[in-house]
């Protein structure tokens, strides 16, 4: 499915997070180890399948505390189906709300609250970048005709919280969807992302095809 998985962490003290920890997570984590990181957490941008299943095995190597989005963590527990969002060991949970922060060594990341293509999306900046899952894309954004979707909740999210950004923003996807790089700068995005040009809901859900 073309994720993405990042390390996000500090490269004097030696520690790191890992986001969105899928098929090949144990690989990414043998890579942190043997360069001499130490794994102090796990973000989740969002529970679905793809961007979560590998979560249990990296708790079997080190127990470490998830991030994951208060409103993601309610609705899992409001009966969100399994097969898209399988649980997350709970003993490990530590639900986040917006705005919400995490310091490691000198590497500061605040939580930003993206909902759309789930409830609890969310976005990590640190510095000038941003992981921003399946919120936004270099040429697109998430779907929104998922259990637990809403529309109009990612056009408020593409037009409020990701349009006040900074256009010198490096965004950092969590698909690998574009034939023009794996990164660019949000300025960049706007320009070549049609779905960031569109300002009226009645047209941006046309363009969804509802």
């Amino acid at each position: 499915m073309a994720n993405f998985q990042y390390l996000v962490g500090d490269t004097v003290a030696k520690k790191c997070w890992m986001v969105d920890p899928a098929w090949e997570a144990e690989a990414l984590l043998n890579e942190a180890t043997a360069e001499g990181y130490s794994l102090e957490g796990i973000l989740i941008t969002h529970a679905h399948f793809d961007h979560t299943n590998a979560v249990g095995k990296i708790l079997e190597r080190k127990d470490v505390p998830v991030y994951l989005q208060k409103r993601e963590l309610e609705f899992m527990d409001k009966g969100a189906p399994r097969e898209l969002f399988p649980d997350i060991p709970r003993s490990s949970l530590k639900p986040v709300s917006p705005g919400d922060t995490l310091s490691l060594g000198g590497a500061v990341l605040t939580f930003l609250h993206t909902p759309g293509h789930t409830p609890g999306s969310q976005c990590f900046l640190i510095e000038d970048r941003m992981v921003s899952g399946d919120t936004l894309f270099l040429n697109g954004c998430g779907r929104v005709d998922l259990p637990g979707s809403d529309p109009k909740e990612m056009f408020d999210t593409l037009n409020g919280s990701i349009a006040r950004l900074p256009s010198e923003t490096v965004v950092l996807p969590g698909h690998n969807y574009s034939s023009q790089g794996t990164t660019a700068r949000l300025e960049e995005v706007r320009k070549g992302n049609r779905f960031l040009q569109v300002h009226s809901l009645n047209r941006f859900l046309e363009m969804m095809g509802l």
